[in-house]
């Protein structure tokens, strides 16, 4: 979510440095995003852990004698190095995640279902408060025409014949709040290769578990691919998402992954919500499905359980209310 910021800063301050820290994971979506953005990647768990980590992570960082610094994330590691960058006199400002307004959004009673600011309006009022205001102009990662599929490990992959759909299905998500049945997105599968012969369906999904569950779908239905099984790190899963016709994601990181590259999402929310600020991209609420409950949202990110005890916000939703979403986008890309 922070890469339309950082473009914008990029672009619109052709003469500014940026350097984003974070972990090595997110390099692929920084790397290439503009000629004065930097890298820096931090392994928190080894060379920067603990205290001593930290107190060598803020050397190595002020050796390059920033002029500002801004704190996206306000966790107690990023507190800490804001705090020594601070007490050295530089100009330093973080976000504001508008706490109060997400706990009255998720509280059982007297709930207030309001919109809250979404984390691009957070990030970039930091840049505005340390003196770099800037208006979000983003599109894609990529040019028009999408990635380069000819750097694809898998050569299967390397073209795409102008009467195929590439769907792709992301089904996971860090919170079990936030994830929708397996056997009723299977049934979404299944219904989406039924309606397009010419279809082939990416599935997205790295864990060891996920890994288990999608070779049991993929098995017995040869139009469907593993991602990971074919591809190579996130580099590769970038360029093969920019040319998806549509995402059907769970509020997880492959929703924005998708936004990134301008793949239209079809999302699925269960416990939590877009109102609190993490929808994709340039993402709109008709592509979003959810249910209207008393109940919902009851998790800012989907890590507490059902007090309920029947996940009705994801149980309510049927494969088709998501397939009747995927239809209008593909209908839409199709009048195009």
């Amino acid at each position: 979510m922070l890469v339309p910021v950082v473009h914008a800063l990029a672009t619109q301050y052709p003469d500014l440095r940026v350097t984003v820290l974070s972990r090595q994971q997110a390099r692929p979506l920084f790397d290439d995003l503009a000629p004065n953005v930097g890298f820096m990647d931090a392994d928190f768990r080894k060379e920067y852990k603990g205290l001593p980590g930290l107190n060598a992570l803020y050397r190595r960082l002020k050796a390059k004698h920033f002029t500002a610094v801004a704190d996206m994330h306000d966790v107690l590691r990023t507190k800490y190095l804001r705090m020594r960058f601070s007490f050295d006199r530089y100009q330093v400002a973080h976000i504001n995640k508008h706490r109060a307004g997400k706990r009255r959004l998720v509280a059982k009673d007297n709930k207030r279902l309001v919109q809250q600011p979404t984390s691009f309006q957070n990030y970039a009022d930091v840049l505005a408060e340390l003196g770099f205001p800037v208006k979000l102009e983003f599109t894609s990662l990529f040019p028009r025409q999408g990635g380069n599929l000819r750097l694809l490990t898998s050569r299967e992959l390397q073209e795409k014949k102008s009467f195929q759909q590439w769907i792709g299905i992301a089904p996971f998500a860090a919170h079990q709040g936030k994830v929708y049945p397996y056997d009723r997105m299977l049934r979404l599968v299944d219904l989406l290769l039924g309606k397009h012969p010419n279809a082939r369906i990416f599935l997205f999904g790295a864990g060891r578990r996920e890994r288990k569950v999608l070779d049991e779908w993929c098995g017995p239905r040869p139009r469907c691919i593993q991602v990971p099984a074919v591809l190579s790190g996130l580099s590769e899963e970038l360029i093969l998402m920019s040319h998806l016709d549509v995402m059907v994601s769970m509020d997880s990181a492959n929703m924005h992954l998708a936004s990134a590259v301008d793949v239209p999402v079809v999302s699925v929310w269960g416990a939590t919500h877009p109102y609190a600020g993490f929808a994709g991209w340039r993402q709109g609420d008709d592509t979003q499905v959810q249910l209207s409950l008393p109940c919902r949202p009851c998790s800012v990110f989907g890590n507490k359980p059902c007090y309920r005890g029947d996940m009705a916000c994801m149980n309510g939703i049927t494969p088709e209310m998501i397939l009747e979403k995927v239809e209008l986008v593909l209908d839409h890309k199709n009048r195009r």
